[in-house]
């Protein structure tokens, strides 16, 4: 379902420079982008952005890159951005499909895969999950660190889970539920995750890389 079109979309795209044209202009070059040599994360399905824009705010040495395929959805992390006047993020409208036309091999420093669609009830649908092998496979050369899962569906862990096994990657830091200390969870969280820990329930999270590449064990934090 389309997310209801915003009256303020318009003006806000007119007076907001965070929205990426033409983001296959950069591939290989985002340091130019950014105008820095600093590394470059991205997140996968970026929704209302608050996630990657608060990550950007909270580290200024570092630059994000939100991807989503909705602009009535993605309109309002450009908002949050330009409101708080953070300048080291970046919004792109796109499919995953095309990840490899906007990135260069081991330009991406780490990659986030927050609440995707799980596809559950029919089985053709596990190909449209974005850790099918078929996805890991086009962010496989792109990645040089970690990509990092967070969801709150247990059939989608599971199966992601195996999908990184089988397809040669090393999983670590598995949490079938991340909050469950009870204590606020450090970090930012999405909307989602606030929502769910304020509801008691178990979001689970896990970092994967490729097996036997020195530049993809980033170091455990």
């Amino acid at each position: 379902m389309r997310a209801r079109k915003k009256k303020w979309a318009e003006k806000e795209i007119s007076i907001n420079d965070s929205l990426i044209e033409s983001p296959e202009n950069y591939k290989g070059k985002w340091n130019e982008y950014f105008n820095n040599l600093n590394p470059l994360y991205v997140e996968i399905g970026c929704g209302k952005g608050r996630f990657i824009a608060e990550s950007a705010s909270a580290n200024r040495e570092i630059n994000y890159l939100g991807i989503e395929r909705e602009k009535q959805v993605i309109i309002s992390g450009m908002r949050r951005a330009r409101e708080q006047d953070i300048k080291n993020v970046g919004f792109i409208l796109s499919d995953v499909n095309l990840l490899p036309e906007i990135f260069f091999h081991g330009e991406i420093g780490r990659l986030y895969i927050n609440f995707c669609d799980p596809w559950p009830n029919r089985k053709k649908w596990v190909k449209r999950r974005l850790t099918h092998a078929n996805f890991l496979n086009i962010y496989r050369p792109l990645l040089n660190g970690r990509l990092h899962l967070k969801t709150d569906n247990r059939e989608l862990f599971e199966f992601s889970l195996s999908q990184f096994a089988e397809n040669g990657w090393t999983v670590v830091n598995i949490f079938y539920d991340l909050h469950g200390g009870g204590d606020p969870p450090s970090g930012i969280m999405t909307e989602y995750e606030e929502k769910f820990y304020n509801e008691n329930v178990p979001v689970m999270y896990c970092e994967a890389y490729v097996k036997n590449d020195p530049r993809f064990q980033e170091r455990d934090e």
